[in-house]
């Protein structure tokens, strides 16, 4: 193995340059031409090509008409499970409003096993923020989003049955006589809100996305502080979060979502 001038191993120059092209992308440009990896890489253009094209096809990268974003099989690498992109560039636009109207990060999940998965955000414009991102993992029994799954995707119960719940907080479900009370509720309501389950200062709301076979998509909902969000907010988040999924299921082509 090669090594630098301290004897340390050193790094593969092509993996180097694969890491140059990832770095282009980021949450506030996802998609970017050709052109603009070459720029942000300074690479030369011929073994710039030469590397995008073999990422497109390892899975790596995805492309669309002229633009490029990071691949499916590469967000499944980093957060197992991770469904494929379609439902991102779909649902984007409703997280958006979502935050716009509340207020508030909007989050969509989906699950792998025990855990549910960031796969998309819009992130709050108030200065006073509890930070979410992709790729960021979580368990199921704690937080609102899990027990949206729980109510409506059979597995998520059946992966999580011979599981330990962990303590998280004073606040998380460690039953299941709990975790059956709030499912029971999340499915009367189309929506179910926590408090501080997880970590004790963040909230959540969030609500079922159906595909076009009516089964369970994605969980869509925002997260919050609790200095700022309290239990008398549910009355007003809570619909506008079931509202939000109803809007996401029908672009996903669900005509009657499931209850």
């Amino acid at each position: 193995m090669p090594r630098d001038a301290g004897g340390n191993a050193a790094p593969l120059l092509v993996l180097v340059k694969v890491a140059a092209i990832l770095r282009c992308f980021t949450v506030d440009a996802p998609e970017l031409t050709l052109q603009e990896i070459i720029r942000g890489t300074g690479l030369p253009a011929s073994t710039c090509q030469r590397l995008v094209q073999n990422l497109l096809r390892e899975g790596f990268l995805d492309k669309d008409e002229d633009t490029y974003r990071i691949g499916i099989q590469l967000v499944r690498w980093a957060a197992p499970g991770t469904i494929g992109l379609d439902i991102v560039r779909t649902v984007r636009p409703i997280l958006h409003a979502l935050r716009d109207e509340t207020g508030e990060t909007a989050c969509l999940y989906v699950r792998d096993g025990i855990h549910r998965t960031v796969v998309a955000v819009a992130e709050t414009r108030h200065v006073v923020i509890r930070p979410f991102h992709v790729g960021q993992v979580m368990p199921l029994h704690a937080g609102a989003p899990g027990k949206v799954f729980l109510a409506w995707d059979p597995g998520a119960r059946a992966a999580l049955a011979d599981t330990e719940l962990m303590r998280y907080t004073d606040h998380t479900p460690l039953t299941w006589r709990e975790l059956d009370d709030q499912v029971a509720l999340a499915r009367e309501q189309g929506f179910l809100a926590a408090f501080g389950e997880r970590h004790a200062d963040v909230g959540s709301i969030s609500a079922p996305v159906f595909d076009h076979t009516g089964d369970l998509a994605a969980v869509l909902g925002v997260g919050f502080p609790l200095q700022r969000i309290g239990l008398e907010d549910v009355a007003r988040l809570g619909p506008a979060v079931a509202d939000a999924a109803q809007r996401a299921s029908v672009a996903m082509g669900s005509a009657t979502p499931a209850r």
